[in-house]
């Protein structure tokens, strides 16, 4: 369980407790999105990465064919397992570990990059800043990766957030605007700030895949009893029925922002 009191409210949530939905559910990045990691020169083949809040090992699973090797960390036990299984299941050779990033023990100079993908803002940064840049290779380079719906511009996204905020009016994680990543001064004592971007992507979704997305999300699957998870399912679904289609797509903005070792 985490609490912190900048998120939620300081009301406990635990991913673990959603890692069965966010295996199913959660692997929507577009492939622009990796061909942008790509085009920045990262994850590529030779590359030693380290995925640290990796969830179910989505980055790593999703960019191995490019041929670099991956290490995934989180701090989620359950996330964790369903990395392993997912991985073995493709037959790829991608290292696991259950570790907050806080508590790292890699060897310095360690990796080429480090990855962080809709995670950076769970940190300690006065920990992990001095800390990712030690585990780094010289000239390396820390990638911080974000994706977010867009409640404002999408209707199903905004009436999907409403009804999250229905059962959960603690959850922050809602009325999101396109905005670059937040990086806090105490980064720059280590690194300097070498590329920021900013764009939209459309995700095909299924009335099915977007409740399960939405179920897999912190303010629902992450911190809701069983039972107001349920609930909020079956008001969620009829809700879908009425105003959603077959399939659809929620428009998305994504932000990539590159930090390089100094």
């Amino acid at each position: 369980m985490i609490n912190n009191d900048k998120i939620d409210n300081g009301k406990g949530f635990d991913w673990g407790k959603t890692s069965s939905d966010y295996a199913k559910y959660r692997d929507i990045y577009p492939e622009e999105f990796y061909q942008k990691i790509l085009s920045l020169g990262i994850c590529k083949n030779g590359q030693n990465i380290l995925d640290i809040g990796t969830g179910t090992g989505v980055i790593p699973r999703n960019m191995y064919r490019f041929g670099a090797k991956f290490t995934g960390t989180d701090i989620a036990e359950n996330q964790i397992e369903q990395a392993k299984i997912l991985a073995k299941n493709s037959d790829m050779d991608i290292d696991f570990l259950c570790c907050p990033t806080e508590k790292l023990d890699f060897p310095d100079e360690s990796f080429d990059v480090i990855t962080a993908c809709q995670c950076f803002f769970y940190f300690d940064h006065d920990i992990t800043a001095p800390k990712l840049h030690k585990m780094l290779k010289k000239g390396g380079k820390v990638a911080l990766l974000y994706m977010a719906w867009l409640p404002f511009d999408d209707e199903i996204a905004g009436m999907s957030e409403n009804l999250i905020l229905k059962y959960n009016p603690d959850w922050t994680g809602c009325k999101e605007t396109r905005h670059e990543i937040f990086v806090p001064d105490v980064y720059d004592k280590y690194f300097k700030r070498i590329h920021n971007e900013i764009f939209d992507v459309k995700v095909p979704f299924t009335r099915e895949s977007w409740n399960g997305r939405i179920k897999a999300c912190r303010g629902i699957g992450a911190s809701l009893s069983e039972d107001k998870v349920a609930e909020f399912e079956k008001e969620h679904k009829e809700m879908l029925s009425k105003i959603a289609p077959d399939e659809f797509d929620i428009l998305h903005y994504c932000a990539i922002s590159v930090i390089e070792k100094i």
